[in-house]
């Protein structure tokens, strides 16, 4: 199946110059949802994951539907402030200023293999974030999957050494 035809792409959004990949069209299409789903469910079976991992909000909308096709756990990666329990942190670079990212520190038991799943990857730069917190909680990051990534933006340079899947690429 062509994902790529379930994609609008918006132009200058959310500022002038942005050519915007919006996913609500591939996921208001239950087929073409559903396929992208069990791509990255085949993917994860390959990797033998244990757990998925996903930032909020879109890698939420990703990695649950394939932690509820695989019978495994979702832990989400929310914004300071927002998990109730004891977290891990890290502050990470944006690119005007800094954001903090924090995970449950009971969410990933050392040793589990995790798959990390995002919508896009741009610059790699939340991701990589997630790639410390799983790591800083002993776990094993054994791929990581996106839907979309913006090649031209070399996101996969922050995550060298890491195996990456990604359904379509601009």
């Amino acid at each position: 199946m062509d994902l790529k035809q379930y994609i609008t792409v918006v132009s200058d959004y959310p500022k002038p110059g942005i050519q915007f990949k919006d996913i609500t069209t591939l996921m208001d299409n239950g087929k073409a949802y559903k396929y992208a789903t069990d791509q990255i469910v085949k993917y994860a079976k390959e990797k033998q994951v244990d757990i998925i991992v996903g930032p909020e909000a879109r890698g939420f909308i990703i990695g649950c539907p394939v932690a509820y096709a695989m019978e495994i756990g979702f832990a989400p990666v929310r914004k300071e402030g927002k998990l109730p329990r004891e977290v891990a942190r890290v502050e990470y670079g944006l690119e005007y200023g800094t954001d903090v990212l924090t995970i449950h520190r009971d969410a990933i038991k050392p040793g589990q293999r995790v798959l990390i799943t995002d919508d896009l990857l741009a610059t790699g730069g939340t991701i990589e974030a997630t790639v410390k917190l799983v790591e800083e909680l002993g776990g094993v990051v054994a791929g990581i999957a996106f839907l979309i990534e913006l090649g031209y933006l070399n996101g996969r340079e922050k995550l060298k050494g890491y195996d990456v899947l990604t359904l379509m690429e601009y």
